[in-house]
């Protein structure tokens, strides 16, 4: 065993207790990793869920740190581009995803959308962090098989996985409370899907 001087002595300890602190705090991340759902596409940044869900732990749960990593657009491959690059960056103690609705508007293969999801799940586990699973649904012009078949992955997975899951995130928003498009909540339907996930977060933190 190395014997120190005092005073390089002290400097360690000095560095230990400003690390220990950092590394306790950024276990504490929350990671949101969904598409435009997520990103607040249409609304202010403050009205979003995820701002909403932030302030929410702030009263609740404090020392919880939400970091939102959703882009508008983002479908469940391009998601599975970026979770290790976000997995290394902000180490999650729970990542929240929330992808897979641009991959069913488009008509992707439903196989493919439950493979891009579930290497997503399994390398968030990997990373040693909880995972919570949001699940969506499709319009009904898309046709009853494949609405089924889209809608079927998302249990299968928390199933297969063993993860929380939110079946709908959307649940509940009126149908008043979306914007133009039909597809994205307005402000008014953000507290809704804020509550939404509350509900299902709540056993992981």
């Amino acid at each position: 065993m190395k014997n120190f001087s005092l005073p390089v002595l002290k400097v360690i300890l000095l560095v230990s207790a400003l690390w220990l602190p950092c590394t306790a705090y950024a276990a504490k991340n929350i990671l949101v990793f969904g598409d435009s759902l997520s990103a607040g596409y249409g609304i202010a940044a403050e009205k979003s869920w995820v701002h909403l869900m932030q302030l929410e732990l702030e009263h609740t749960h404090p020392g919880f740190d939400i970091v939102n990593a959703s882009i508008s657009g983002e479908t469940a491959f391009g998601g599975l581009q970026r979770i290790d690059k976000a997995l290394q960056q902000h180490r999650p103690a729970i990542v929240i995803v929330e992808l897979g609705a641009n991959d069913g508007l488009r008509g992707y293969k439903t196989a493919d959308i439950e493979a891009n999801l579930g290497e997503i799940v399994k390398q968030a586990k990997r990373s040693r962090a909880k995972v919570l699973l949001i699940g969506m649904k499709l319009p009904p012009n898309y046709g009853k098989p494949y609405i089924t078949e889209f809608e079927n992955i998302y249990s299968r997975l928390a199933s297969k996985h063993h993860v929380g899951l939110l079946p709908f995130l959307l649940e509940g928003v009126a149908p008043e409370e979306f914007q133009a498009d039909n597809l994205h909540p307005t402000a008014q339907g953000q507290p809704r899907i804020m509550q939404n996930v509350m509900q299902k977060l709540e056993p992981l933190l």
